[in-house]
């Protein structure tokens, strides 16, 4: 039985269009000389390395740049990167792109800080301490890792990914900049802005704080529900509702950019504190197996394991309804309740998110295994207001096939 509640964010939050501009003098301010940038070619290619290179530049701080992040990263190309870096020897590290990159640069500051390998911190509060100053500048609008306390990687090995959870990955800085998101492709926007709802709607709808199942001796950055998460999960599902199909659709309407980046990192303040639940321990065996991208799959869950959860959390599904535009006056609860359900349902159709597990290549013979992979994912399982059983996740899996 959990009596009290605690509130973490990152460091300093800086947001707004031409926030990155000012990054030479946050570098300056935090002491910086030698920052490792953790990123992809493409977002190289597209000139916004250069972009957030010039103001450090400016204001002396040296940059070398890691150009192999990938979708998804592996523990392998997590292994790459921490070699690479501990070459170069950064008093910092600046993560730029989606949540991919960015739990890159958050691993790597924590081995660089502590020693050993990326796999010596899967789990549950296993980073000894304070990392590196450690910056991150996203590209998208989903993942909020900008704030959040966890690294997702993938183990090739098991296909499953894999959670580092730790407040210590929190950024010292985060620095949110709409104008970066406007070369987002509308796959990658539509697939990050359905994660971003994903997250929202698992804090709004977790399990109370005051009964959170948490084992004696554990830790966790999770805690369930409490009222500053609903307000900040509140936020975010209506500010989605509002932008999300806009910014997939007319990718340079700057207002639709700003509603939907605020979105996201409100979301990761309200999901890394509550937790999130049954839609990403679902979707971690099925990214890891067929390699679809992480919104994607919690997207194409999302409505399946809001129908389980409907009879645990009636109310809250009316005030979701309500906030993604839908009318429930006069409706008896439960009735007002499924409009939740048929409103994210309507918005996946409008952005292009797959109705069925089949459309990612999923095997109807995958599922019980998936379902098995997922029982075992306590450290979420816990955050569901539902405690499932494997055939409930198995009948799920089913469900979305």
């Amino acid at each position: 039985m959990r009596t009290t509640w605690t509130f973490h964010s990152a460091g300093q939050l800086v947001f707004g269009r031409g926030a990155a501009a000012q990054l030479g003098d946050f570098g300056s301010r935090l002491k910086l000389r030698r920052v490792w940038l953790v990123t992809d070619r493409k977002l190289a290619e597209a000139g916004l390395v250069e972009r957030i290179r010039g103001p450090l530049e400016s204001a002396a701080v040296e940059v070398a740049v890691f150009e192999g992040g990938q979708p998804e990263p592996s523990l392998e190309l997590a292994d790459q990167c921490l070699a690479e870096a501990r070459q170069f020897g950064p008093d910092g590290v600046l993560g730029l792109g989606g949540g991919s990159n960015m739990d890159l640069a958050k691993i790597v500051a924590a081995a660089l800080s502590h020693g050993g390998t990326p796999r010596d911190y899967v789990g549950e509060d296993r980073v000894p301490g304070p990392v590196l100053p450690l910056v991150c500048v996203p590209t998208t609008s989903g993942t909020g890792s900008e704030v959040t306390a966890a690294s997702v990687l993938t183990d090739t090995a098991n296909q499953i990914k894999v959670g580092v959870l730790s407040n210590y990955l929190r950024p010292r800085l985060a620095v949110v900049d709409p104008l970066l998101t406007v070369s987002c492709p509308a796959k990658v926007t539509a697939d990050s802005g359905i994660d971003a709802l994903t997250h929202a709607i698992e804090a709004y709808t977790a399990v109370d704080n005051e009964t959170f199942p948490l084992p004696e001796g554990e830790r966790t950055v999770y805690q369930g529900r409490h009222p500053l998460g609903d307000c900040l999960a509140e936020k975010a599902i209506g500010l989605i509702g509002q932008h999300l199909v806009r910014a997939v659709r007319e990718p340079g309407n700057l207002e639709a950019r700003e509603g939907m980046a605020l979105a996201a990192t409100v979301a990761g303040l309200a999901f890394s504190n509550v937790g999130v639940a049954l839609v990403h321990a679902m979707e971690y065996p099925v990214g890891g197996a067929v390699h679809c991208s992480h919104g994607a799959g919690n997207g194409l869950l999302l409505p399946y394991v809001m129908q389980y959860n409907l009879t645990a959390r009636t109310r809250q599904f009316t005030r979701i309804a309500q906030l993604l535009g839908e009318e429930v006056a006069g409706l008896d609860e439960p009735v007002a309740a499924e409009r939740a359900i048929a409103a994210v349902e309507r918005l996946k159709a409008a952005i292009g998110i797959p109705a069925r597990l089949r459309e990612l290549g999923v095997g109807q013979e995958q599922l019980r295994g998936f379902a098995e992979k997922t029982f075992g994912i306590k450290r979420i399982l816990r955050v569901n207001p539902r405690v499932p059983t494997v055939d409930d996740i198995e009948a799920i899996f089913h469900a979305a096939w």
